[in-house]
């Protein structure tokens, strides 16, 4: 396998750096630390390549909050600093990543995401079930991600691609960065809302990916992050499939899947991606629903309240109709939920 070498001058290329605070800054260019990072942007910037240059750079601490839906999750924000490096690392290291990805990966890639993976599993069931008629569904997911990935076993599959040693002292500060102890090796927990994290933990699970297409050579495989599904015609097979799968997560990556993941049949409909899935029909789930619900309530309160403008209530409608047009949502939801936003106000001004 190829290993790649002199990548830190171009992580720290004042260029990339700039380019890097561009990606950081787009969609948020009024945010108080963008502007403020911004008044002196060629300066810091150049501090910045310093830091990097001369090895003193040393991320800072995470500001953490909580959300908790779907479910209960600490997200860690980084300093606007620390995102500009995390930026410029990936602009560099993204190819080289990307390659090594499976086709039917379908988190955190450009040409990727939910409404690809969606397509493609109406795909798959209906392939299926011309193939064999009856088909089962292996659905899985990991327990505590995020929290479970161990420091140790990423740097190490890191460390198999790139060879470069000042940038593999880089990937140590940042990975480590959120660790008690860097010798000890069950160190664990990768940051929620870390660029880096984000496409290490794809990266992490790409050895999952390998194993079930080049070892267990399973065709239809679908992963999002670290929710993945197998069609196949024969129960009990899925049911061995789900042994293996849990050894090797358990043996190799340190991971364990959820006692959740089940199997059942495809006419069922299969949870996934957000949607409930058959091959002949797409629904929204209920869950979503209700959330959405909920959240678009808030939302009218506070337009009501002024605490938001008609800009932002525009654009919270607009990503809710994107999600409802890939299902067969029934137009008299997306209209209720268009009445929750806007009946507070008359906006014939």
């Amino acid at each position: 396998m190829r290993r790649y070498g002199n990548l830190y001058k171009k992580i720290y290329d004042l260029e990339n750096l700039n380019f890097a605070f561009y990606k950081v800054s787009k969609g948020r260019r009024y945010y108080r630390d963008i502007l403020q990072y911004k008044d002196a942007l060629e300066e810091n910037l150049i501090n910045l390549q310093r830091e990097l240059t001369n090895k003193t750079y040393t991320p800072s601490p995470y500001r953490t909050f909580t959300l908790y839906e779907p479910k209960k999750r600490i997200i860690y924000v980084s300093p606007i600093k620390d995102r500009i490096v995390h930026h410029a690392v990936m602009n560099i290291v993204e190819p080289i990543w990307e390659s090594l990805f499976i086709y039917d990966s379908y988190a955190c890639r450009k040409g990727k995401g939910t409404h690809a993976g969606l397509a493609r599993t109406v795909k798959f069931l209906r392939m299926s079930r011309q193939k064999w008629g009856r088909v089962y569904c292996l659905k899985c997911d990991i327990t505590k991600f995020f929290p479970s990935i161990n420091h140790h076993i990423m740097f190490d599959i890191i460390r198999r691609k790139i060879k470069c040693k000042d940038t593999l002292y880089l990937f140590d500060k940042i990975i480590f960065s959120n660790s008690n102890n860097r010798d000890d090796p069950g160190s664990k927990n990768m940051p929620i809302g870390n660029l880096i994290s984000q496409w290490g933990a794809n990266l992490y699970l790409n050895e999952l990916d390998q194993y079930i297409k080049h070892v267990l050579k399973i065709k239809y495989y679908i992963r999002y992050m670290d929710d993945f599904l197998i069609l196949h015609s024969d129960c009990s097979y899925l049911h061995w499939l789900k042994k293996e799968i849990s050894l090797f997560l358990a043996e190799k990556l340190k991971l364990s899947l959820n006692p959740k993941s089940d199997i059942y049949p495809i006419n069922r409909g299969i949870d996934f991606l957000g949607y409930r899935i058959w091959y002949n029909n797409i629904l929204l789930r209920k869950s979503s629903l209700i959330r959405a619900t909920k959240s678009f309530k808030r939302l009218s309160r506070a337009y009501k309240e002024g605490l938001i403008n008609l800009a932002d209530v525009k654009c919270s409608l607009s990503s809710w109709l994107g999600h409802c047009k890939h299902a067969n949502a029934k137009r008299g939801t997306i209209m209720c939920l268009r009445y929750l936003i806007l009946s507070g106000k008359n906006f014939s001004n």
